[in-house]
């Protein structure tokens, strides 16, 4: 079945499952390591109260049936064990079928991961990882050619991901059709990276190339994905230059990397003349033929709501519709901030808090907090905590209902929860006494006052977020 297979794509199909299973493993990581604080039985909003109101067929997951903290920090750990398997080629020495079982198992594991991670996991690129995951699970090894149905699947994800966002910008904020967004987008991301003070301070009308860029790179490279080679593979290779500087200028997680993974998928080393000289793989078997087609008319049908959702003037980002995340809505950005909100958490060993009392403040790993502390590359590793911190500081809304329990654990010390920061002034066993959370405005210096006090941010104070409180 010539009509079936590209083989052409194997090089592409092994950088793009090496790639993806970095990314499990970066998510099963984090999973490991955060999940007592946000999800653990102690944690901010524990799973098992969770699985208590929330019907299976709504969240599928194993923790449906048997909740607790040793068996969740396994199923991390195995995740951990099964990515670092798939990173090392272990897919490729066993037989086909046994190769797609394996690809299946961080699929089925990080989807029960998802399915209860509630606010801490309701990312845009949780769902992208789930739906790539899931095609990755058809994709063969090299007992046969990548099949060309799987290849669309993965440039029709890319398709998405890339297009929704583009629309997204166009259809909601202004700055992006005056081609001003990124005046303010570098200091009032989520989280700055190394960099992003540099890239802030380029010029304006630098910026707004950049906006173009990203508008042209969006909205209409993604059209050309579809065309034949080589015309698809310089689209995917202008796509994934735009991902590196996103990757350069900020941490988005691994959002940028699996889409960098897919965009690798779509190149064809031979229409790039890239040459190559691996032998040709012998020709699918006929079951693995219907699978892989039924899977194709599956996703063909899950991609009526994402189309019309496109296609919608009150098109929504990075939603999923199903629980199983097979086929999901992207976007990203569709408003940007103009000005950057921090909330700052300090606490006081005083038995009365007073406002010129000692106030001692609690460091996050990834977010500004100290003025002279210049960001980290985190990327694509996600601190869940430092990213809803900056949602609360937007709204207060974003803060309900784990704002209060984080404020809770830190007035008595929870080691698991100082464990999520860079620094905490109060050990374990001498908790404060009171906490209070302040919200202030963030700038980046300009290059004179870097240069004259080390610091690569300014603030001042807006506003008390939470008013000092002790534990009950």
């Amino acid at each position: 079945m010539q009509w079936f297979t590209e083989p052409d794509y194997g090089p592409a199909r092994l950088v793009f499952q090496r790639m993806l299973a970095v990314v499990y493993l970066c998510a099963f990581l984090g999973a490991a390591r955060q999940f007592r604080a946000l999800l653990g039985d102690r944690g901010m909003l524990p799973v098992r109260r969770y699985v208590a109101r929330t019907p299976a067929r709504r969240a599928p997951s194993v923790f449906q049936l048997y909740y607790s903290d040793r068996f969740y920090a396994l199923w991390a750990w195995t995740g951990c064990a099964v990515s670092l398997a798939l990173v090392a080629g272990v897919d490729g020495l066993l037989p086909l079928w046994a190769a797609m079982l394996l690809w299946a198992v961080p699929w089925v594991m990080y989807l029960s991961v998802v399915n209860v991670g509630q606010t801490w996991y309701g990312f845009g690129w949780e769902s992208l990882l789930l739906e790539t995951g899931f095609l990755a699970v058809f994709l063969g090894n090299d007992e046969v050619a990548p099949p060309v149905l799987v290849l669309f699947l993965l440039r029709w994800v890319l398709f998405r991901v890339e297009f929704g966002a583009g629309l997204i910008k166009l259809r909601g904020d202004a700055c992006w059709r005056r081609l001003t967004c990124l005046f303010h987008h570098h200091e009032t991301q989520p989280m700055p990276g190394p960099l992003s003070w540099f890239f802030h301070r380029l010029p304006r009308p630098l910026h707004r190339v950049e906006a173009a860029a990203n508008h042209l790179t969006q909205l209409v490279v993604p059209v050309f994905l579809f065309a034949p080679q080589p015309v698809a593979g310089w689209a995917a290779v202008a796509m994934i230059v735009s991902q590196l500087w996103l990757v350069l200028s900020g941490n988005f997680a691994w959002l940028n990397w699996l889409t960098i993974a897919l965009a690798v998928s779509v190149l064809d080393p031979s229409a790039l003349s890239v040459p190559t000289t691996a032998p040709a793989p012998a020709g699918a078997p006929l079951w693995y033929v219907v699978v892989v087609c039924a899977v194709t008319a599956l996703v063909l049908v899950r991609s009526y709501r994402p189309v019309r959702n496109l296609v919608s003037r009150r098109q929504v980002m990075n939603r999923s519709f199903d629980p199983l995340h097979l086929v999901n809505s992207y976007g990203a950005f569709g408003s940007v901030s103009r000005v950057r909100y921090e909330i700052v958490i300090e606490g006081t060993p005083d038995p009365v808090p007073r406002a010129d009392g000692t106030w001692l403040a609690y460091e996050f790993r990834g977010k500004p907090g100290d003025v002279r502390r210049w960001p980290r590359q985190f990327a694509p590793y996600h601190l869940r905590l430092d990213w809803l911190m900056w949602f609360a500081a937007l709204s207060p809304a974003y803060a309900h209902p784990w704002f209060g329990a984080l404020v809770e654990r830190l007035l008595t010390g929870d080691p698991d929860t100082l464990r999520l920061l860079r620094h905490s002034p109060f050990p374990p066993d001498a908790p404060p006494r009171h906490v209070r959370a302040r919200l202030f405005r963030y700038a980046f210096t300009s290059g004179r006052e870097l240069r004259e006090t080390g610091a690569c941010w300014t603030r001042s104070h807006v506003r008390d977020f939470l008013p000092p409180t002790r534990a009950v």
